[in-house]
């Protein structure tokens, strides 16, 4: 064996370790346990085999969860991207250093935060009903109070805005260096035949920004479909005001630590895996770049 092959097999052998033993392992062990009524607590589980995957389309909290998600991962992303564009290109057209790196360090701030403490503050600072700072400023216009997270038409679109608010900086970041990547000599060429900003942005930008945004897409859908913190913290262990803002991190938890019902809960997690696969997997489809420049 060649000293480039030993280097790269003692590189390579770790990294594959762990992924077998931190990500291939839970998942064959998730599918196992799905089979079984598993307790954690029980000298033994009985076999069910996918009677566990059956129940599923006829439990009504599970499709309120299902709906959630997508709801809540449709919305959070869509304005996620849009808005960290806009940003960014805001951001790559200021021409003063410090001034460009107080935006990023502005924009990226939420996200240093666990997102549990950024919850909590949230909860207790800004979307209380009774003292709440937006409420106050509500009312401050005239308006009348909000009850943000006890209202079940509210509660989504209030958790919406937290993670878009929480979420932000890391995509601004990673736009604005794919904006700086692009030759200058695109935008001059345009500028000299007359092409507007946004005209440059849609001709140019954009299309040269595939392959990030290609990455930013897939990995913001990833981290969506998995947030489980807000939810938890927001609504009182992941399903008020009255069920209606269960999502699946949250039915996977309760299930699984609350009601001691592993099986099913695994269940859940594999529905939730595969969700996952087939939207990054149709978005990589659509998002495929084979050109650079």
């Amino acid at each position: 064996m060649k000293k480039n092959d030993i280097f790269v097999t003692l590189v390579l052998v770790p990294a594959l370790i762990l992924l077998v033993l931190f990500i291939v392992i839970p998942i064959v062990a998730s599918f196992v346990i799905s089979l079984y009524d598993y307790n954690p607590l029980r000298d033994t589980n009985t076999f069910l085999g996918l009677d566990n995957y059956v129940r599923l389309f006829s439990d009504d909290v599970f499709k309120i969860a299902l709906r959630n998600t997508l709801k809540f991962v449709g919305i959070t992303v869509s304005i996620n991207i849009s808005l960290t564009l806009v940003l960014s290109q805001f951001i790559s057209g200021i021409k003063r250093k410090w001034l460009r790196n107080l935006f990023l360090v502005a924009i990226f701030m939420p996200c240093i935060a666990p997102v549990a403490n950024s919850a909590v503050v949230w909860s207790r600072s800004l979307f209380p009903t009774q003292g709440g700072l937006i409420n106050l400023f509500i009312k401050a216009l005239g308006g009348v109070p909000v009850n943000w997270v006890g209202n079940p038409s509210m509660v989504i679109p209030s958790l919406i805005l937290f993670t878009v608010w929480v979420d932000i900086g890391y995509n601004t970041i990673l736009f604005t260096a794919g904006t700086d990547g692009i030759p200058t000599d695109y935008y001059e060429a345009a500028a000299i035949d007359g092409a507007n900003p946004i005209t440059r942005f849609f001709r140019i930008t954009l299309p040269l920004l595939g392959r990030t945004l290609s990455f930013v897409i897939a990995m913001t859908l990833i981290s969506h479909f998995q947030m489980f913190a807000q939810f938890y913290v927001m609504t009182k262990s992941g399903g008020g005001p009255g069920g209606s803002s269960w999502v699946l991190t949250t039915l996977i938890h309760y299930n699984g630590f609350t009601a001691k019902n592993m099986g099913y809960a695994s269940a859940i997690s594999v529905v939730l895996f595969f969700i996952i696969l087939i939207a990054t997997v149709i978005q990589q489809r659509l998002n495929r770049v084979d050109w650079g420049y």
